[in-house]
């Protein structure tokens, strides 16, 4: 079978579409000729990708760069040229090598990137499986100070238009799921949903090479993630202050946007102790390891129809979890039903600083069954082993006889 994968990011950029894209083209192509279309490194914003280099990493893939826009500090404007300037890249070649493809997995950006990839795909009579990490054009609304109803008109349209005429529709969250099919007007059975994963084995690995654990005199708590609007980092900044607690640090691993903001915001704080790390992709375990509470952090709104991949990641840690999400949300209920932290609402600074408090007086036992609980959750439900096998069953199975 001749694959064609169509993503927004690829490595060396340590994102999550990048891992899932990157994963599911090496599982792919043990069996299959497969080509992955993407843009030029550029994410996360600040990042230098200058010394690091773009290979095939042995696989059998073939990986080819398409010179479109990018727009890796957000604006308006930038994002959407980026979108409409892939979408037409890749447009392009499929016209071109549309006799050599037999389907699509397109994890690209909304909504024009995924537009021209369908309505070219459907020209030409190829199956198309869309993979959706975010609800557009709602999630764009937030964004938008003026004419929201006139946006959400105007582009909602095309959005079932991409997903309607798509084989199969890829979701991350049963929420996402239920809020597509009645919104897109989609069958049940076209929908199917799939949570973004992380390489348990990394985390696996490191336990058993680690001999004992790192000591630190401080109770550590650590946000580990993009560092941009939509996690709000500023407001643990502002509750860890609030908090007021002695022998106690506030750790804010990695890069993104609003990074020199917050190293900033921090600076007001004097007396708290706020410390700001790289996050390399190959040492996140090693990182995690180092926090005695990890901290999930999103916007009001941010969480309902999204599963972070950072959970995965924090779970898969062994450490306990304080997550500032909508409380019915799918990330809210996961930490309630895996039994592995705490919930508070979003953006309440109060909440989360009471909460952080009552956090470090509970006994280290007590936040290592916490842990645990999270872990073996994760491995029934948020593995690599599982969720790839998943992704990959559904794209080989949708090509039309």
């Amino acid at each position: 079978m001749k694959i064609l994968i169509i993503t927004a990011s690829f490595p060396p950029e340590p994102l999550v579409t990048s891992i899932l894209s990157h994963d599911i083209a090496k599982k792919l192509a043990e069996n299959n000729e497969v080509i992955v279309l993407c843009p030029k490194p550029t994410r996360p914003f600040g990042m230098d990708f200058g010394l690091i280099s773009i290979h095939n990493d042995q696989s059998a893939y073939k990986r080819i760069q398409l010179f479109s826009y990018t727009s890796p500090q957000f604006s308006l404007f930038g994002r959407f040229r980026e979108s409409y300037s892939i979408g037409k890249a890749c447009q392009s070649f499929i016209t071109k090598n549309h006799s050599n493809i037999d389907v699509l997995y397109v994890n690209t950006w909304p909504l024009f990137g995924q537009y021209f990839v369908v309505r070219t795909a459907k020209k030409f009579h190829l199956p198309v499986v869309i993979h959706i990490q975010d609800i557009y054009p709602e999630s764009l609304l937030a964004k938008i100070p003026f004419f929201r109803n006139f946006f959400l008109k105007l582009l909602l349209p095309i959005d079932k238009y991409i997903q309607q005429n798509s084989l199969k529709v890829i979701t991350i969250s049963p929420s996402m799921k239920s809020l597509l099919v009645k919104t897109r007007e989609l069958e049940e059975a076209k929908v199917e949903v799939v949570f973004n994963w992380q390489n348990e084995d990394h985390f696996i690995e490191f336990r058993k090479k680690k001999v004992i654990a790192l000591s630190n005199s401080h109770f550590t708590f650590m946000y580990l993630g993009s560092l941009n609007m939509t996690a709000a980092v500023h407001i643990l900044i502002i509750a860890f202050s609030k908090a007021g607690l002695a022998n106690t640090r506030l750790v804010i691993a990695g890069n993104g946007p609003e990074r020199s903001n917050l190293m900033a915001l921090s600076k007001a704080y004097r007396n708290t102790n706020i410390e700001f790390w790289e996050a390399q992709k190959e040492r996140v375990p090693e990182m995690q390891d180092q926090a005695d509470v990890l901290l999930l952090n999103l916007s009001k709104g941010a969480a309902q129809f999204a599963m972070p991949s950072k959970l995965p990641a924090y779970l898969f840690s062994q450490k306990p979890i304080i997550a500032s999400v909508d409380e019915d949300s799918d990330v809210a209920r996961s930490i309630i039903t895996a039994n592995c932290g705490w919930v508070v609402p979003p953006e309440n600074v109060e909440q989360l600083a009471k909460k952080m408090r009552k956090v470090t007086l509970i006994p280290s036992d007590q936040l290592k069954i916490y842990g645990e609980n999270g872990f073996n959750f994760a491995m029934k439900d948020l593995s690599k082993k599982t969720n790839l096998q998943k992704v990959v069953s559904i794209i080989e199975n949708s090509i039309r006889f």
